[in-house]
């Protein structure tokens, strides 16, 4: 499997999306689903 490279202002975005998920109570595990990431990472 080919790995994806993502630039910095992508993964940040995306970090500050799980970010808001958890302030609005989601669970962990489906805040990072939502964006994609699997738990594990």
């Amino acid at each position: 499997m080919a790995r994806k490279h993502h630039k910095a202002e992508e993964i940040v975005a995306k970090l500050r999306q799980v970010e808001v998920l958890l302030a609005q109570g989601k669970p962990a595990v489906e805040a990072v689903r939502t964006i994609g990431v699997t738990e594990a990472t």
